[in-house]
């Protein structure tokens, strides 16, 4: 299967819901004028592109029409495709050999964050890199057993310590076994937390001043995980985390999961970070660097 085949089926049903939405307009309207336009504003919203993105796109929609003339289904995907594009920002994840690379998994309860990391050390190993985990959830019992468990299928190390440990103190070991083994890869799993919850941010923090004190020149990825199910919530989220730790990236997760696609694209817009990785399923295979024009082209009826 290819790249873009995985991206296709994995946002189906965001696909699926737009291809209705544009047929029904189509049929309805005959072209796009402006109460056609206007619906297709809502369909972008319903699509959770959110409200700024979808605001603007119809608007560079307009001015496209304005100026060549072309109202016609395929010029205002063209354009459409065109203005979204400029919106995402998208940015591959490197490791380098013989040198430390700190992957600090971050978001909420329920994103997706301990099976990301396992997909993430799974692919690194395949590519031939030194990899290891470390349980910085140390809120449950059930979430060191779960990265154990990972590590186990993955065969990659996991520092752990008991439940209720001080989660800094499980990433200041996590490094120095890190330096001691040359791994090239440390891949740190936290605790959900809700970014309303000021204690909990703060040991957010804390882990990070762990990391920059250890670790000073290993390349850092602070990482917000975010379920696409979750809607505009995520563009919250991505607000409150940044605060707290700065994020290099977002990882949008469950893309599979209902036709809401559109809040990549509303991330996005809305935080100017770049989106590194896309959960279209649940296989590994399934966890794929995100690239925008695979993206756009797997959720717009084609043309």
């Amino acid at each position: 299967m290819s790249i873009f085949d995985t991206f296709k089926r994995g946002l189906t049903k965001t696909r699926d819901f737009m291809s209705a939405q544009f047929n029904r307009l189509a049929a309805e309207f005959g072209h796009f004028d402006d109460d056609m336009l206007d619906e297709l504003e809502m369909t972008l919203i319903q699509a959770d592109c959110g409200i700024t993105a979808s605001t603007e796109s119809i608007e560079a929609i307009r001015e496209h029409i304005r100026n060549t003339g072309d109202d016609s289904q395929p010029g205002v995907i063209g354009a459409l495709h065109e203005t979204l594009s400029s919106m995402l920002t998208e940015r591959k994840l490197v490791l380098e050999r013989n040198k430390l690379t700190i992957y600090l998994m971050v978001g909420v309860n329920g994103t997706g964050k301990t099976t990301t990391s396992a997909k993430l050390a799974q692919r690194a190993k395949c590519e031939g890199y030194r990899v290891m985990m470390a349980a910085a959830d140390t809120f449950r019992a059930a979430a060191i057993d779960q990265l154990k468990v990972w590590g186990e299928r993955t065969q990659t190390a996991v520092i752990a310590h008991e439940m209720g440990s001080d989660p800094a103190a499980v990433v200041f070991d996590a490094i120095q076994s890190a330096k001691a083994r040359g791994t090239e890869l440390l891949i740190v799993d936290t605790a959900g937390r809700l970014h309303t919850k000021k204690n909990l941010m703060e040991e957010l923090a804390k882990i990070r001043r762990v990391i920059d004190r250890e670790a000073s020149d290993a390349n850092l990825e602070t990482l917000l995980v975010i379920d696409a199910t979750t809607g505009q919530n995520g563009i919250i989220q991505a607000r409150a985390f940044n605060e707290s730790v700065p994020l290099t990236g977002i990882v949008i997760t469950k893309l599979d999961g209902n036709a809401k696609g559109g809040v990549a694209i509303a991330v996005a817009r809305e935080t100017s970070l770049p989106i590194v990785l896309a959960g279209l399923g649940e296989g590994a295979d399934d966890l794929q660097d995100f690239d925008r024009d695979l993206f756009l082209k797997a959720i717009l009826p084609e043309v």
